[in-house]
């Protein structure tokens, strides 16, 4: 691969502050992940979620449920080790989006009416990883230093 697109990917201009963004918000993508997929922290799991999702509209409900589900689980994972924080962020963002507006944004902004304030918290969240990039207490940001080393 190129030493300019990857130096692009994993550059960050963000000091240490992004590790207090990315960690928690990680954490969050990831369990909200694992409901998805595994059925964990009180989730229904892929087949569960898949019916739910295939019951509003979002078909093959399945499918959009593994998709949803991977990335924020794996989305989550990436952000907590900070390793390819902005592709995983984009993912992420766009997950987020495709949540206000096929589930949320008809019930207004607050989270008591089943609004979207959490989805906007989480998409700019991610928007602001992927433009800010990991930090410099990551992954990305010594596989940055490799690659610009040699």
């Amino acid at each position: 691969m190129n030493r300019n697109v990857i130096h692009r990917l994993f550059n960050t201009d963000a000091g240490i502050a992004a590790v207090a963004l990315r960690i928690p918000v990680g954490i969050i993508f990831a369990a909200h992940g694992a409901q998805k997929l595994f059925g964990w922290f009180g989730g229904h799991g892929l087949y569960g979620t898949g019916q739910w999702m295939a019951s509003i509209g979002l078909e093959p409900g399945l499918l959009m449920a593994l998709l949803a589900g991977s990335a924020e689980f794996f989305g989550g994972l990436a952000l907590i080790f900070g390793v390819l924080v902005r592709p995983a962020a984009v993912v992420l963002a766009f997950t987020m989006l495709v949540a206000i507006l096929a589930v949320h944004v008809g019930n207004g902004l607050f989270m008591s009416n089943g609004g979207y304030e959490f989805g906007l918290a989480l998409l700019a969240a991610s928007v602001s990883l992927a433009i800010t990039g990991a930090g410099r207490a990551s992954v990305d940001s010594l596989l940055d230093q490799r690659v610009r080393a040699h």
